[in-house]
């Protein structure tokens, strides 16, 4: 004890501070380039929006006020894009892991008939794409433009979903699954009641995965879509960004208020640009914290198993 005390006890020497002083220095100065364009855009959002439109806000919100995000709400389309945009995160991510989950396990069981000719099956398509024209003719095809389905349908399978979902499951001791079909469990039983409570850290990952992706999907929207009321809220945000010239003097004329309003929360194309932003990417960065311990726990084990 008195040798581990000691050896606690002694000083860094110049060379191991020097990496350790250099190794924060590189850390805190990629940290600050990841999270000030969200910042900058922030408080450009709850600053004067005649200074925010001069480009005087850099570090400190001025003349803070939030009509930016009240007269936001008022944009045609938004709240319905909005409804739309989180609906199709809810249904497609449930789906999708629920299907990954036992997609991945099922490929995992030797009494699965052709289980190798089939999980091939499904693993060359992350290689082999048709094109975006075959896939529109498909998807008109089978009658889901202008569906919501559209959004939903398409992603439920993902190769590279089920890759990491196997991967878990064959770290998992065979004895938990024998033990319960000794006991009489059928494949969807063991699937429910032994599979799905062990493998929650790679769900979340694909929950994670999946939810970013339908939250920022574009795409589909631009190609699917004629009906406005089916648009996300990353193609209503692509659209307001080109026209934000114009939906300034829809928000300003928009107020009910009789008095003149101020210089300071006069809309601005720049203000509009930056709220929707906000509006737009705020909810899925509150996602990640939520599952962070078990994003990290799925991705290690699939990557040691792998």
């Amino acid at each position: 004890m008195g040798y581990i005390k000691k050896r606690k006890r002694q000083k860094q020497s110049f060379g191991d501070a020097s990496v350790s002083v250099i190794t924060y220095v590189f850390f805190a100065a990629f940290a600050f380039i990841c999270v000030y364009p969200f910042y900058y855009i922030f408080i450009n959002t709850i600053s004067s929006n005649e200074l925010s439109q001069k480009g005087l806000i850099i570090f400190l919100p001025h003349g803070l006020h939030f009509q930016n995000y009240i007269k936001a709400i008022k944009i045609p389309g938004l709240m319905n894009a909005a409804v739309i945009s989180a609906g199709r995160t809810l249904i497609g991510t449930l789906l999708t892991v629920v299907a990954t989950a036992f997609l991945g396990y099922m490929f995992t069981r030797e009494t699965l008939w052709h289980r190798k000719f089939w999980y091939r099956f499904v693993i060359i398509t992350m290689y082999f794409n048709a094109g975006i024209i075959p896939w529109f003719l498909t998807m008109r095809n089978l009658h889901l433009t202008n569906n919501f389905w559209g959004y939903i349908l398409p992603t439920i399978v993902s190769p590279f979903y089920i890759i990491l979902a196997k991967t878990f499951v064959e770290s998992i001791p065979k004895e938990l699954q024998q033990a319960a079909e000794i006991d009489g469990a059928g494949t969807m039983k063991v699937f429910y009641r032994v599979i799905m409570p062990v493998i929650k850290p790679i769900m979340a990952t694909v929950a994670i995965f999946a939810a970013v992706g339908q939250w920022n999907a574009f795409q589909d929207t631009l190609l699917l879509m004629t009906n406005n009321k089916l648009y996300s809220l990353q193609f209503i945000l692509y659209q307001y960004i080109n026209q934000a010239s114009s939906l300034k003097q829809l928000v300003n004329s928009s107020s009910s208020s009789a008095v003149a309003q101020s210089v300071a929360t006069v809309q601005t194309a720049t203000s509009i640009r930056m709220t929707v932003t906000i509006i737009v990417v705020a909810p899925i960065l509150l996602i990640y914290p939520i599952f962070q311990r078990y994003f990290v726990k799925g991705i290690m084990i699939g990557a040691v198993k792998g």
